[in-house]
Order: structure tokens, then C-alpha cells, then sequence
């Protein structure tokens, strides 16, 4: 199925980088939403032209993306459908039964919509966040219905495609439960966690280090718009976090006992970090399946321009592959450490090779 022209309504992060990738790929992009303001922006960063639903041509526009939040995707369903403004129809939001279920009761035509959700994101939103390879690599839930037209499914396997995400099939209800383990629960729990820094003292501020970024980092996230991605997921989310709860009540229950001098305890918590690091163990890798075991370069390396390029051009000279890369800041000082993950056979050559360069190996 050739998709030659899109519609995508809401020009926030992710139906701007949709947009962003579809021109990317030759894609005509019509872009719409009520903010005037991220329109023109997103235009402005090439996302695509005005949509003019007045003059626009029957049949012109092949799929409708419709980016908005979970509460309004339906309404906009119907009110598109109900001017035909595409042949088919989609949406991104991160929740899929509630919008469905609702599209079902406002009578929208099912045969030429397909839910979806890219799993893809980040702590900023808008249109200026938006980033044509936001979803390379990225899995994208596809939530086709029994009525919907096999031409509609085969349009949006196409988006996906032409987006660089992998395509996975899944039914609605399914998605929420399975989202509220992997998005929406996290997001609450590191909220809450990032919640306690709010009346921390200056002295437990000035010690925070990289762990508690790394934990605390989605819940910079916009507020409002996630009240409605949790509200269309109550239930499941939920029931996760109540899990999570019980299991933080009986660590900190162990850890009084522990307190009070009763050593025993101290294998209740030894068993919820030993679930913990399973669990861990278990996220997908970045070419998905099992996460591969890297080994880890340290650098010191300096806060100016420039510096992470030179790096990655030692890595370059020598053939090593860089699989992930973190920085790490010392507060205070223009400088930092840059934690590179490679093969672990690769350590020893990439190590030596930097200090000949003149790079600071700890």
C-alpha cells in the first residue's frame, strides 16, 4: 500500500516527528491543530504544509494520524470521518481501549480505522522536541479491530514502515495492561520518587548523583498531559502500583525490623533486590530479545565544544563500536565522566588507544 499523503492533527512531539519522518520519505504532510502556534512551528521545522479541510480533494489524503490525547481521540475520529477527510484513519495515543471503546459509542466508522501507539518518547513535548528518528528501532502496537478493512491495517503497517519502527500486533486491551507495566506505572513511581526531592534539604540536593537521575528522569514530563494518558488507563495502572506498593510496605516494614536489631530481616529486602535484577535482566536489548552484557569504558572529559566528537572519532580510528553512552557531570567542574559501552574484547584496545591520544582512562 503506497501512502503518498498525510493528515496528521495535533502537532505535538509525536505527530510532529511523525510528520517529520514521513517528509523525510518523500511523504506529502498536511499538518493541523487547534494551537496555531505549534502549527507554524512545526511547519517552520519542515514537518509539512497547512491542512485546508474546505479545498481539500475526496480522496486526496491516503491516512489520518490523529495525535491528540487519549480523551479526544475519538471525538476527532468522528468529527474527520464525518468530512471525510481521509480514506483511512489512525491515532498514536498510549492508550487504546477507552478511545476505542468510545469511538464505538459515538458510531465512528471502524472499517477504516486502525488503533496505534508508538512506544517512542521523551521528557520534552511540542513540536520543538520533535525529531525525524524518534522512532527507529522503536516498537509500534498495532490494535486492528474485526471490522477494520485489511487495506486500512496494511496503510498503517506502511506509516510504521516508512516511520522505522517495528510493527507489533496487539489487541487493545492487552496494550493497556502491558503499557501500564512497562510506561505508565514507572512514570507514577518515578514521580514519586522525584516528589521526596521537592522538600529535600540543599545538603541532600548537593549529593545527588547519577542513580537518582536516572530514576527520577520521565517524571519531567508535562503533568497535564499525563492526567490523561493515566486516566485512560486507570485500572491497569492501578494494579501495578499496588503491587509496587505492597512491595515497598513490606521493604520498608523489614527495614524497621531491621533497625530494631532484627537481622532476620535483612532477607525480605535481599529478595526484592534479587527480583529487581531478574526483572532487569529481562528488558530488551536495543536490536530487542535478551540485553547483551557490555563492558564499560570510562573518560574524563571536558565541558567544552567539541569534545564528545573527538571521542567518538577515537572509537572510529579504531573500529570500535559504541553500543550506548552515558555522561556523567561533577558538580562544580567543567568536566565530567563519559561512560562508553562496548564488546568487552574491545576494552583493552579502545582504552590504550585513548591514552595515546591523550584522554584521561580512570
Amino acid at each position: 500500500m503506497e501512502l503518498r499523503t498525510a493528515l496528521v492533527v495535533g502537532t505535538g512531539l509525536i505527530g510532529t516527528s511523525a510528520a517529520l519522518a514521513l517528509r523525510k520519505r518523500g511523504v506529502r504532510v498536511l499538518l493541523a491543530d487547534r494551537d496555531q502556534a505549534a502549527v507554524r512551528l512545526a511547519r517552520e521545522l519542515g514537518a509539512g504544509e497547512d491542512w485546508d479541510p474546505v479545498g481539500q480533494l475526496a480522496d486526496e489524503v491516503d491516512l489520518a494520524i490523529i495525535a491528540v490525547p487519549p480523551a479526544h481521540v475519538a471525538s476527532e475520529l468522528l468529527e474527520l470521518q464525518r468530512i471525510n477527510a481521509a480514506r483511512f484513519y489512525t491515532d498514536v495515543a498510549s492508550v487504546k481501549a477507552e478511545p476505542l471503546h468510545r469511538a464505538t459509542q459515538l458510531g465512528c466508522d471502524l472499517t477504516s480505522y486502525v488503533a496505534s501507539h508508538p512506544l517512542a518518547g521523551r521528557e520534552k513535548s511540542g513540536p520543538g522536541a520533535a525529531r525525524a528518528d524518534l522512532f527507529l528501532g522503536r516498537p509500534w502496537a498495532l490494535c486492528p479491530t474485526e471490522e477494520a478493512d485489511p487495506e486500512a491495517k496494511a496503510t498503517v503497517l506502511r506509516l510504521i514502515e516508512l516511520c522505522g519502527a517495528n510493527a507489533v500486533e496487539v489487541s487493545a486491551s492487552e496494550h493497556d495492561r502491558a503499557v501500564a507495566v512497562v510506561s505508565h506505572a514507572p512514570h507514577v513511581a518515578a514521580s514519586a520518587v522525584a516528589a521526596r526531592l521537592a522538600d529535600a534539604t540543599d545538603v541532600a540536593l548537593g549529593l545527588a548523583g547519577q542513580g537518582v537521575r536516572d530514576v527520577t528522569r520521565i517524571a519531567g514530563s508535562d503533568p497535564s498531559l499525563w492526567l490523561g494518558i493515566l486516566s485512560g488507563n486507570a485500572s491497569p495502572v492501578a494494579e501495578v502500583l499496588e503491587a509496587v506498593a505492597a512491595d515497598l510496605a513490606d521493604a520498608a516494614s523489614a527495614l524497621r525490623a531491621l533497625a530494631e536489631g532484627d537481622g532476620t530481616a535483612t532477607n525480605d529486602i535481599t529478595q526484592l533486590l534479587k527480583r529487581g535484577v531478574v526483572g532487569h535482566d529481562r528488558i530488551p536489548g536495543k536490536h530487542g530479545g535478551p540485553a547483551p552484557s557490555y563492558a564499560v569504558v570510562q573518560v574524563v572529559i571536558g565541558d567544552r565544544p567539541g569534545q564528545l566528537a573527538r571521542l567518538f572519532q577515537v572509537c572510529d580510528e579504531v573500529g570500535v563500536n559504541v553500543e550506548d553512552v552515558r555522561l556523567e557531570h561533577a558538580p562544580g567542574l567543567p568536566l565530567g565522566i563519559a561512560e562508553l559501552s562496548v564488546q568487552p574484547d574491545a576494552v583493552s584496545m579502545l582504552a590504550e588507544a585513548l591514552r595515546e591520544r591523550g584522554w584521561e582512562v580512570p
